[in-house]
C-alpha cells in the first residue's frame, strides 16, 4: 500500500504540483495520471489527516464523475449512503406537526445513483488512489509563496516541519478549496455581492429517523404517502428567505445546517453556534421540532461562514489552473459543488495533458478555459440562484421551480455524460452555444417566480399553501418522456401568470432594490 505520509522524491522538480490533497486535488491527479502516467505529479497537503467536513450530497452528474471517471463506485457503495433524491418540507402558521407540513419529494426510490457522503472519508480514499497511481505526496506541508511565470516554470516555496525548500514545476494546480490560495494571492478573488448568503452547520446525534416505526405509528397516512425512503433523501426545511439541509451519514451522525439570505434573515444572537442553529430551526419549523427535539451537536464539529458565494476573475494561465472551490462557489442548494469540481478538474487535467503532447494551442486552451468557466459560473448563478431566496419558502412556487430546475438539469446536463461519455465533463454548465437558449429560459422563469414571491409577501399570502399539501413525484429519467413533468410545470406557471403574475408585469425598480426595501420588516417578523 502506498505511504500517504511520504515526503521524499528523487528530484525537487515536478511536472505538476497540486496545492491541496482533498477531493479536487486528488481528482486532478488521478485524471492526469490516467492519461499520462509518466508525469511527475506532486500533491502538497497541509493536514495530517482530513478533518470532518460538512455532510455533502452528490447529484447525478457528480456521481457519474466519481464512479465512471475516478473509479470510486465501490468505495461509495461501501462507505456512504445511497441518496434517495430531494425532499422539501414547508410550513406556515397553520402547521402544527410534521404530518401537516406541505411536502415535495419522491414517491419511489431514485432511478439514477447519487450519494450522501462524508467528505473526510471520500477525500481520504481519493487521495489514496492518487498516490497509488503514482502521485508523490508531501504531508503535512504548506505552500508559503508562489511565483507564477507564464509559459515557464512556476516557482513554489514549500514548508515541511522546520524545513523549507523551493521547487520548480511547469504546471501548478490550485485545489486549496475555500482558502482559494492563488486567487487571493494574485488579487483575483471576488465576493459575489449579488447573493449575500451565509451558513451555519453542525453534526448532530439523537435525531429522529424519518422512516422510524414511531413516526409511522403516529402519522400512518403520512408514512404511507411514499413507497421510497425519506431518511436517506437530502431533506430540506424551507423558510421565508432561508432553508436548511438534513444529510445522514454512515455511523449515525446527521449533518444539519441552515443557509440564509443576510438581507432578510438574522440568526439569533447569544449561545453557542450549535444552540443558535437549533433555536433557529425549532422556532421556525414544526418538522424540526419533531425531528430535533432530542438532538445534541457533536462537540468541535460546528461551523459558521458568511458571504458564501465568490469567484475568481482568472481561472487559468499558461502554467496554472484553479479547480473546485479554489475557483469559485455558488450556493449549496441543489448541491452543485461536486459538479463544478468535476468540470474544473477534468478540464485542468485535459489542459495539462494536451500541453504535454506538444500542442501549439496552449494559449487558446487557456483562453477557452477562462471563457468557459467564467461564463458558466455567472450564467449558472443568474439562471438558478439570483433572487431564489425570494420564493424558495413557498410550496406552490417551489413546486414549479423544482420540476423545471431538475427536469432541465436531467435532460440538458445529466444526459450528456451518460450518452456521450466522459468527454462531456469538459463542457461546464451553459458554456456551449446550444445551451444558451436554456440559460435565458431558466433565468427568465426564475426571475418571474421571484417577482411573484415578493409580490405574495407584500400581499401577505406568501406560503399560504405550505400546510397539508403533498406532491409525491414519480421521478425523472433520461428518456424523452421526462419532458412531460416539465410541460406540466410550464402549464402551472402559465396559470399563475394569468391569475396573479400580471400584478408584477409592470413593476418598478430592480429586484435587488425591492429586496432592500422589504428587508427591515421581514427581518423583524422572522426574528
Amino acid at each position: 500500500m502506498a505511504d500517504l505520509n511520504s515526503s521524499t522524491s528523487d528530484a525537487d522538480d515536478f511536472d505538476v504540483a497540486i496545492i491541496g490533497g482533498a477531493l479536487a486535488g486528488a481528482a486532478t491527479a488521478i485524471q492526469i495520471l490516467d492519461t499520462r502516467p509518466t508525469l511527475r505529479v506532486l500533491i502538497i497537503e497541509r493536514s495530517d489527516i482530513f478533518d470532518r467536513r460538512v455532510g455533502e450530497a452528490t447529484i447525478e452528474l457528480s456521481t457519474y464523475f466519481l464512479t465512471r471517471v475516478l473509479g470510486l463506485g465501490q468505495h461509495l457503495n461501501e462507505h456512504h449512503y445511497a441518496k434517495q433524491g430531494l425532499r422539501f418540507w414547508f410550513a406556515n402558521e397553520h402547521t402544527r406537526n410534521l404530518s401537516e407540513c406541505s411536502e415535495i419529494g419522491g414517491k419511489y426510490l431514485a432511478r439514477l445513483p447519487a450519494y450522501l457522503v462524508d467528505r473526510a472519508t471520500l477525500d481520504t480514499e481519493a487521495l489514496r488512489l492518487a498516490v497509488e497511481k503514482g502521485a508523490t505526496l508531501w504531508r503535512p506541508a504548506t505552500v508559503k509563496s508562489v511565483k507564477l511565470v507564464s509559459g515557464g516554470h512556476q516557482e513554489i516555496e514549500v514548508q515541511q516541519g522546520d524545513a523549507t525548500q523551493r521547487i520548480r514545476v511547469r504546471w501548478l494546480v490550485d485545489a486549496s478549496g475555500v482558502a482559494a490560495f492563488l486567487a487571493r494571492h494574485e488579487g483575483w478573488h471576488r465576493v459575489n455581492e449579488a447573493h449575500p448568503t451565509a451558513a451555519a452547520w453542525a453534526r448532530w446525534r439523537g435525531v429522529e429517523d424519518w422512516d422510524s416505526p414511531k413516526l409511522a405509528k403516529k402519522y400512518p397516512d403520512w408514512a404511507a404517502a411514499t413507497f421510497g425512503l425519506r431518511n436517506t433523501a437530502t431533506n430540506h426545511f424551507m423558510g421565508n428567505g432561508w432553508w436548511a439541509w438534513w444529510i445522514p451519514l454512515k455511523g449515525g451522525d446527521v449533518s444539519i445546517g441552515i443557509v440564509w439570505d443576510q438581507r432578510r434573515i438574522e440568526v439569533p444572537e447569544g449561545g453557542s453556534v450549535a444552540d443558535r442553529i437549533k433555536q433557529f430551526l425549532l422556532i421556525r419549523h414544526p418538522a424540526a421540532v419533531e425531528m430535533m427535539a432530542e438532538a445534541t451537536a457533536v462537540e468541535g464539529d460546528v461551523h459558521w461562514r458568511r458571504n458564501l458565494p465568490y469567484f475568481s476573475t482568472t481561472m487559468a494561465g499558461d502554467g496554472f489552473a484553479l479547480v473546485g472551490d479554489a475557483s469559485g462557489f455558488l450556493d449549496p442548494f441543489y448541491s452543485p459543488g461536486l459538479d463544478w469540481l468535476g468540470f474544473t478538474t477534468a478540464r485542468a487535467a485535459h489542459l495539462i495533458c494536451e500541453h504535454r503532447t506538444g500542442t501549439p494551442d496552449t494559449a487558446l486552451l487557456v483562453a477557452n478555459y477562462n471563457r468557459d468557466f467564467t461564463l458558466s459560473y455567472h450564467r449558472w448563478f443568474h439562471a438558478l440562484y439570483l433572487n431564489k431566496y425570494d420564493y424558495l419558502g413557498d410550496f406552490e412556487l417551489m413546486r414549479i421551480a423544482f420540476l423545471l430546475d431538475l427536469g432541465l438539469y436531467y435532460l440538458g446536463i445529466v444526459t450528456q455524460p451518460y450518452f456521450r461519455g466522459k468527454d462531456a465533463m469538459l463542457e461546464p454548465y451553459f458554456a456551449t452555444p446550444p445551451a444558451t437558449p436554456f440559460y435565458h429560459f431558466m433565468a427568465f422563469y426564475a426571475r418571474r417566480l421571484a417577482d411573484m414571491g415578493r409580490e405574495r409577501r407584500t400581499r401577505g399570502v406568501f406560503g399560504q399553501r405550505n400546510a397539508n399539501r403533498r406532491f409525491m413525484f414519480g421521478g425523472f429519467s433520461l428518456k424523452a418522456t421526462a419532458v412531460i413533468p416539465i410541460l406540466k410545470a410550464l402549464g402551472a406557471w402559465a396559470w399563475l401568470e394569468l391569475t396573479e403574475g400580471w400584478r408584477t408585469w409592470k413593476s418598478n425598480g430592480s429586484p435587488e432594490k425591492r429586496v432592500r426595501e422589504e428587508t427591515s420588516a421581514v427581518v423583524t417578523k422572522e426574528s
